[in-house]
């Protein structure tokens, strides 16, 4: 792995820098996941070879530090990948993020400007009031969360069958997980779904099958954004078809 300092900070973000051609794709991971535990079989797909990928950990998570003072928003978190972006002088980027990651990846977008060339998202949070997950961990204090509550998400969500998110969770800070959570529930302003709407580089919004009917998909096809369903996948697209998640993301990129 390679190591970036944020700046403003002394932590250090981590992050596989895979070769290949340019321009380089950015994914961008969910909620108390890892880009390191969820993308190497997504990036080995044939679909994706010969392209330059970036697996991202953001702060809190997978190898990346964990800083207590650090924000944990989603606008923190694109910052961060933007900064990266900065640092690596790239003058133009490809965007993939999933769940929350497809958040993050949408405001960091909207402050790369014309370094952008697309944008494809998994299912992300469009509107305040998050999902699932997050409203459960946001429903708690931080103190309580940190206190036991993530050992509580954690053990539910192995009794769930969510063997592979509960793992990723477990080795998550805590005190990132809430703040990120908190944010999704309390959305944005604009919302993700107007900034994806309204930015003028070719976007695709990626679903799952399993998860149809999907009600947030509503006017993003009016709004130019390209919806396509990946087989044989719920909401968790890379852990449960990554060689259809990668077809999807290069059919996004062409």
């Amino acid at each position: 792995m390679k190591s970036f300092l944020v700046p403003g900070t002394d932590s250090r973000l981590l992050y596989h820098d895979l070769p290949g051609q340019d321009p380089p794709l950015i994914l961008v991971h969910g909620l108390g996941c890892a880009s390191s535990c969820d993308y190497p079989t997504v990036a080995a797909d044939p679909a994706l070879r010969g392209r330059r990928m970036l697996l991202v950990d953001l702060l809190g998570s997978g190898f990346s530090d964990r800083p207590e003072a650090f924000g944990y928003t989603i606008d923190d978190h694109a910052r961060c990948v933007v900064a990266l972006v900065d640092a690596l002088d790239l003058t133009q980027v490809d965007l993939f993020g999933h769940s929350m990651g497809g958040s993050v990846a949408i405001v960091a977008a909207t402050m790369l400007g014309a370094r952008l060339g697309r944008l494809v998202v998994g299912e992300p949070n469009l509107d305040p009031g998050g999902g699932m997950f997050s409203r459960r961990i946001a429903a708690m204090p931080e103190a309580d969360y940190r206190a036991g509550g993530q050992d509580v998400v954690v053990r539910a969500s192995q009794a769930e069958g969510n063997d592979i998110w509960a793992a990723s969770l477990s080795h998550t800070a805590a005190y990132a997980v809430h703040r990120t959570a908190r944010a999704l529930v309390e959305g944005s302003n604009p919302t993700w779904r107007s900034m994806l709407a309204q930015l003028p580089v070719p976007r695709r919004l990626v679903i799952g099958e399993r998860s149809m009917p999907y009600a947030d998909a509503r006017g993003l096809s009016e709004a130019g954004v390209e919806i396509a369903l990946v087989a044989r996948a719920g909401h968790s697209i890379p852990w449960d078809n990554p060689a259809g998640l990668a077809a999807a993301i290069a059919e996004g990129l062409c």
